[in-house]
């Protein structure tokens, strides 16, 4: 049973319609919070996320913003007020979890330009603006919490353009943390490996060498699942992570060790 530690909480989640975003709104609104369920495309998708919260006894309402493009964080910030507006009357929000993102990239060898903006339009810039134009609105004592990757501190040069988004939005969490402590507003990163969702699989699912090779990476053992890296976001948007700031917490079960 979760704690109901964030009742009375406002958290958004980007790309929170499938996957580890799904996992940590269903787990921030379990805690009490109300939950704003950022999408780009999959409104059904989204719409099940939030049907799902309030039928457990939550809070929740969906937000349409795609990103990547210029613009995107004033679009989502509009989209929150007009949706929130029977929940967030203020426009005030605690928690914001930077979630959404392009999940792979490719080779040195083959990146086109255009592919090498757009995974930084999302995974970058995206989540900058995101809190740039979110700090009037974020509360004091406030949580920021980026999903960031493994990627960015295990050489992999077959996705090196998604691993360096991800050391990108590390730095910016640090920067953050060091910015926003006096408001008594943390930052921090969470950082999983391989995890089963959507985006991995077309080559982990069914497929159980792919599977082993995964689980083999980690050390303890298996595939990650959604909710282990949503139980983590759910204790750095407590009370009882107020002591901790401007760190990377891996959450990949070991992996590179």
């Amino acid at each position: 049973m979760a704690s109901r530690a964030l009742k009375g909480k406002i958290a958004l989640v980007t790309g929170g319609s499938r996957g580890i975003g799904r996992a940590i709104a269903e787990r921030l609104a379990r805690d009490g919070a109300t939950v704003a369920v950022a999408y780009a495309r999959d409104e059904t998708a989204a719409s099940e996320v939030v049907e799902r919260i309030r039928k457990n006894g939550g809070l929740a309402f969906a937000v349409h913003a795609e990103l990547g493009r210029h613009g995107d964080a004033a679009r989502l910030w509009a989209a929150f007020d007009a949706a929130g507006k029977d929940h967030v009357p203020d426009g005030k929000l605690d928690i914001i979890v930077n979630n959404a993102g392009i999940g792979r990239s490719a080779a040195l060898t083959s990146l086109t330009e255009q592919e090498f903006d757009e995974v930084f339009a999302v995974n970058v810039r995206a989540p900058f603006f995101i809190v740039q134009q979110g700090l009037p609105r974020l509360r004091d004592g406030g949580r920021i919490i980026n999903i960031s990757s493994g990627a960015a501190r295990l050489a992999m040069p077959e996705i090196i353009a998604y691993g360096a988004t991800k050391g990108a939005l590390d730095t910016f969490t640090l920067n953050l943390a060091k910015e926003l402590g006096p408001r008594n507003i943390t930052a921090n990163s969470v950082a999983p490996g391989i995890v089963d969702t959507d985006v991995n699989a077309s080559w982990l699912r069914g497929n159980p060498q792919a599977e082993a090779h995964a689980a083999s990476l980690a050390a303890l053992g298996r595939v990650g699942q959604p909710e282990d890296v949503a139980d983590i976001v759910a204790f750095l948007a407590s009370d009882d992570a107020r002591w901790v700031t401007g760190r990377v917490i891996d959450a990949t079960g070991g992996a590179g060790l």
